[in-house]
């Protein structure tokens, strides 16, 4: 008997074939009651778990609203107005569904009818939603859509071998990938491929808009704080991978009236269907989109008037809503949404959510799709959209990150306006970090990264002729470490602290010692953790595996498939604990000979961090600095960032601040010097 995980599970497979493939390597069928035996089955196959799918009346084209009309084998992108309403449809129709065979037997009926894409992210949507389905976690991306981390010729290959091998052989056939990834290195952004087009990234990045989506009802606690802070973090730790490879930092999209300098061609297909994603050349101008087949029509101009009316509302210290009233702009607030929520809200935008959603308009989902169809943006080639138009595939694109350094540029103007942080805000009497540092193995200070491989099955989302095929991917990694900090405890009782550790480069491009605003946005959060400190001494140590904005692994169907029913803590916390920071890529890359970055370690009182949660709540072990916690409030009371979200304070202790070790005068911050070395091989 099929339980809830499994029920569900197979219909993310195969999602480009007909519903009644035989999937699980011929092990899992689902069948149609009007279906004769012997439709959809393959020679020799014998299923041993059929999921009979009854005949359902309430389930027909008209009720799907216009989920219908993405077309089937067509790129899906959430940044489209009308892809997002198609997706609130259907997510709405699977939603009147009640329990794991319910949705099942609608959800097989519904396979076929709608784009794939689409498909897969209405069933992960509702999956993650509907609290019956608690135990029931979601496969990895990678191996449901194997054709957006792996180019085209290598899985044409694959299949010519499969065609050409003995129909006895039982040996998988291994897809290598990488680390040349999608080009030369004969232009400085492929040196970077290796990053942007990282399996992890990308499929973090597909869930936590799938988690935090705009235009689906979704008002969760700090919403649009989030947006910002995440994609903050993206672009600081792509700053750094920049700075170890010697190459300059991201300038922000400045301008859209003159050519994007680099072009991007990602050798992909769309959804396993054989439709390649558009490739923009070198020296591409963004025009005005006039994609009458989507219903997206945006002018340059909007951008920038967009633009404008945001940064006069920074300056100004107030929004202006739907009936002429002033919205202010600050963090500093008792009750209500801090300023950086709601300007994110009319900036990512949430029509729903954006104080004035006409006025203030669509900046980041509109400037999105400009760019995904600068080559195209008329359909006269019948072209499909670019990567950076899919919430999976849109990091591999260098231009997502000058978008997102205009869209950090905003928030980051935002920032500077808000008053710095009190001494006595920043300051935590009592408790002292006498040392802090990092250890890997019987070294110290010394971290080191280098290639590692990850297996997933391309059979799972392409059909090979039933014959089981394994993708190997190289990426970046590094060997384990552990944090130790000594801290004095002055108290006469027991002492709750946050424990915020970050990691910047010490150096700027041209060499030199950065100062605390040149090193502000490039603080990299590590870790946050809540320590019991009793008095007097207290050695902390803690596992970098332990991170709280990392996700260890993507689960495979296999990895599903062998976890039993699915019911204990851990697994019922996983999808939304699926979002998260690859931990592969916890580390920045560093250099060869080494490359010379700081730690910062700051306490903070938990008494006034904590937040008030319901009893029962489902906590996340891992990504939730990211990504929050499931059914529950933000963890901590601070800003996001904190300390480094503002300008620091003028003095401190009675001295000016010019440098971040400036704050360590506070013994409840503490600054450290480390080496990351990169080895260039395969780690152990």
């Amino acid at each position: 008997m099929a339980n809830d995980q499994q029920r569900l599970l197979y219909l993310f497979e195969l999602p480009q074939e007909d519903i009644q493939v035989p999937r699980a390597g011929g092990s899992v069928q689902f069948k149609f009651d009007e279906t004769p035996p012997s439709v959809a089955t393959r020679v020799g196959i014998s299923p041993s778990v059929n999921l009979l799918i009854p005949e359902r009346k309430d389930v027909a084209l008209q009720d799907l609203g216009t989920a219908t009309s993405v077309p089937k084998g067509s790129a899906f992108s959430f940044f489209i107005a009308s892809h997002r309403k198609a997706a609130r449809d259907l997510c709405d129709f699977f939603m009147k569904t009640s329990g794991a065979e319910d949705l099942m037997q609608v959800a097989a009926r519904v396979h076929g009818k709608v784009d794939e894409t689409l498909f897969v992210y209405a069933l992960s949507f509702v999956i993650l939603r509907k609290k019956e389905l608690r135990s029931v976690r979601l496969p990895t991306m990678v191996e449901v859509f194997p054709s957006r981390f792996v180019p085209q010729e290598a899985l044409s290959k694959a299949q010519l071998q499969i065609n050409r091998m003995d129909p006895n052989q039982t040996e998988p056939v291994i897809i290598e990938h990488g680390p040349d990834f999608s080009g030369t290195h004969l232009k400085p952004e492929h040196r970077l491929s290796y990053w942007r087009e990282d399996y992890g990234i990308n499929v973090h990045h597909w869930h936590w808009h799938l988690i935090y989506p705009p235009a689906m009802g979704i008002d969760r606690d700090r919403k649009g704080e989030l947006f910002f802070y995440m994609h903050q973090q993206v672009i600081a730790r792509y700053d750094i991978e920049r700075l170890c490879l010697g190459l300059p930092r991201v300038e922000k999209l400045d301008n859209w009236r003159v050519p994007i300098k680099d072009g991007y061609f990602p050798k992909l297909t769309v959804n396993n269907s054989g439709r390649q994603w558009g490739s923009r050349q070198d020296n591409t101008l963004p025009k005005d989109l006039r994609r009458r087949e989507l219903g997206e029509f945006v002018d340059i101009t909007d951008l920038e008037i967009w633009r404008s009316r945001l940064l006069d509302a920074i300056h100004q210290g107030f929004m202006i809503d739907r009936n002429g009233d002033k919205v202010p702009l600050r963090d500093d607030v008792t009750s209500g949404k801090r300023g950086i929520e709601i300007l994110s809200e009319a900036l990512e935008a949430d029509a729903g959510l954006s104080v004035n959603f006409p006025y203030y308009g669509d900046l980041h989902n509109r400037g999105h799709d400009i760019l995904a169809f600068s080559h195209d943006p008329d359909n006269a080639h019948k072209e499909e959209m670019g990567v950076v138009g899919d919430l999976g595939t849109s990091l591999r694109d260098p231009v997502f990150f000058l978008l997102h350094k205009l869209v950090d540029d905003l928030f980051q103007e935002y920032k500077v306006t808000q008053r710095p942080y009190t001494e006595a805000e920043l300051f935590l009497p009592g408790v002292k970090i006498e040392r802090a540092g990092v250890v890997r193995g019987n070294e110290a200070d010394v971290l080191l990264t280098g290639w590692n491989t990850r297996e997933f099955e391309a059979s799972r989302g392409l059909d090979f002729l039933g014959k089981p095929v394994i993708l190997r991917l190289t990426h970046i990694d590094h060997k384990p470490f552990e944090y130790h900090i000594q801290i004095n405890n002055d108290l006469r009782e027991p002492k709750e602290v946050t424990v915020r550790i970050f990691l910047a480069p010490k150096f700027n491009g041209q060499g030199d010692v950065m100062n605390f605003m040149e090193q502000r946005i490039l603080w990299s959060e590590m870790d946050k953790f809540t320590v019991h400190l009793k008095p007097g001494k207290n050695h902390v140590v803690r596992s970098s595996k332990e991170s709280s904005i990392t996700n260890l692994e993507e689960l495979t169907f296999k990895d599903l498939e062998n976890s039993g029913p699915g019911n204990s803590d851990e697994q019922v916390a996983f999808n939304f604990c699926g979002c998260g920071w690859p931990q592969h890529m916890l580390l920045p890359r560093g250099r060869p000979e080494g490359m010379a970055f700081q730690l910062f370690f700051m306490l903070t009182d938990y008494a006034k961090d904590k937040v008030s949660n319901p009893g029962g709540v489902r906590r996340c072990a891992n990504g939730v600095s990211f990504c929050g916690m499931q059914d529950a409030k933000y963890p901590d009371a601070r800003p996001m960032g904190f300390p480094f979200d503002r300008v620091p304070a003028p003095l401190l202790q009675g001295l000016p601040v010019n440098m971040t070790a400036d704050y360590a005068r506070l013994g409840n911050a503490f600054m450290h010097d480390i080496t990351i070395k990169f080895l260039g091989e395969k780690l152990n």
